[in-house]
């Protein structure tokens, strides 16, 4: 790493998710293709080795989208790095044609992106957490044309810089708790279900929670049902129920690659009727199968007579606490909103995430950055950031953009063209200072 740590680069990506995993595949290509624009890049992850949701790889979990929104496809059908050439080589395409089915399982997704990173594991470098983006010492941003990046390795300590014309965050959603709720031994966040539950001794599980009426919420319960047989499930929702996600056709069309210029150019009357109407693609909402799974599971409960899986409606968590061996849990809810306490051996708390926030992580370099009256970053459509005039450096956001590029900024739907734009946008952003520094070079060198 050591010649690493004084080279600059092109394009840094910060973190890699699936997001960044994607625009590093759409650098490699670039470099494949022989373009003269090639992109000098390096990747880093604070992650020991990649993983991606690897806490809710739930036995039989599908994807809620199609495989052909891979890494690559949309971008790039003829890519060597798409699900189907995962599946070619790995000696399973007949069989998945013959299973009949778009939404491959999580694990198997999981597997592909393994697959994929591995091919581009020459860029990235795991156990590095950028702490700081900043501009060089004693540098005025008119002056700068890098960014210096201080990377901590697995133990915290800063061990190299890394200095990038352009850097690329994608640092993924922050696990959002419910308010009075801290997470410990016995009180989860979804994000980390199976570590936590690993741990536990499955007998000492009686009676377990889950809070939240999303996708994650309605998997886990239906996973503790099954795989803790003398134990009651609880779920508590903050619905009546558990609503259906719409995966129509018509409003599925709210995923694809053009929606995206329909909502960022659209009026702010177009911007709201997106989330009013579409919201139920995809946010606390539950696939059909899942639900009609957990209400034959109940159903069943009743014709033995029995109620191991117990819901609590239009209930929300206000408070956890423990006492010596039980986590009790304030719960408000039912047609007179009563507040009551129940004990539980443990609680998952599937209640989403937070966008992600890069603004500690800029630090100084964030009064440079142009808001919104909200507050928010101002973003272009290239998804950098927007900046004062004199910043010469590009920051790009994979997240964090939905208020100005909408629903698909946080899901899988439209990273492969996204990781296009980007890549695009730096190229292009590159040849024009190229081409500004020649002209000053030869007008210095007409009046010299």
């Amino acid at each position: 790493m050591s010649d690493r740590e004084h080279e600059i680069y092109d394009a840094v990506g910060i973190g890699l998710g699936p997001s960044n995993l994607s625009l590093a595949i759409a650098l490699e290509e670039l470099r494949a293709n022989g373009s003269e624009n090639e992109v000098k890049s390096l990747f880093l992850e604070r992650q020991p080795s990649f993983g991606w949701h690897r806490n809710m790889l739930l036995p039989s979990a599908t994807m809620q989208v199609s495989f052909l929104k891979d890494l690559v496809t949309f971008r790039n059908p003829m890519s060597s790095f798409s699900f189907i050439s995962y599946l070619h080589a790995s000696g399973r395409l007949p069989q998945f044609v013959n299973n009949q089915d778009f939404f491959p399982t999580r694990e198997e997704f999981h597997q592909y992106l393994e697959w994929a990173q591995a091919r581009v594991a020459d860029r990235i470098v795991y156990g590095s957490e950028v702490t700081s983006v900043r501009l060089p010492p004693d540098t005025a941003p008119e002056l700068s044309d890098r960014l210096r990046l201080e990377v901590a390795d697995a133990t915290g300590r800063v061990d190299r810089v890394v200095e990038a014309r352009n850097v690329v965050i994608s640092t993924g959603l922050v696990p959002s708790m419910p308010e009075g709720a801290e997470r410990d031994e016995r009180v989860w966040h979804s994000s980390e279900f199976l570590e936590k539950y690993r741990r536990m001794n499955p007998r000492e599980l009686r009676r377990v929670a889950v809070a939240g009426a999303g996708q994650s919420a309605a998997e886990i319960t239906r996973f503790l049902y099954d795989e803790l047989p003398h134990a009651q499930v609880w779920a508590i929702i903050p619905s009546y129920g558990y609503a259906i996600a719409d995966d129509t056709p018509y409003a599925n069309q709210v995923f694809d690659p053009g929606a995206v210029d329909d909502y960022y150019y659209g009026t702010e009357q177009t911007r709201d009727a997106f989330w009013r109407y579409h919201r139920n693609t995809n946010y606390s909402v539950v696939d059909g199968d899942v639900i009609r799974e957990l209400y034959r599971r109940s159903y069943d409960d009743d014709v033995r007579g029995v109620r191991r899986l117990r819901f609590l409606n239009l209930t929300r968590v206000i408070g956890v606490k423990r006492v010596g061996a039980e986590t009790r849990v304030s719960v408000e809810g039912g047609p007179d909103a009563e507040v009551r306490e129940l004990s539980f051996d443990a609680v998952v708390c599937a209640t989403g995430y937070d966008a992600m926030e890069p603004t500690g992580l800029l630090g100084d370099l964030d009064r440079l950055c142009l808001r919104d009256e909200a507050g928010r970053y101002r973003v272009e459509r290239d998804y950098r950031i927007m900046t004062a005039p004199e910043m010469r450096c590009g920051i790009y956001l994979q997240g964090g953009t939905e208020h100005t590029h909408g629903l698909t900024s946080s899901l899988l739907s439209n990273i492969a063209v996204r990781s296009g734009e980007i890549v695009d946008s730096i190229v292009a952003r590159r040849a024009g200072q190229n081409a500004e520094s020649t002209i000053l070079a030869k007008v210095g060198g007409d009046v010299g």
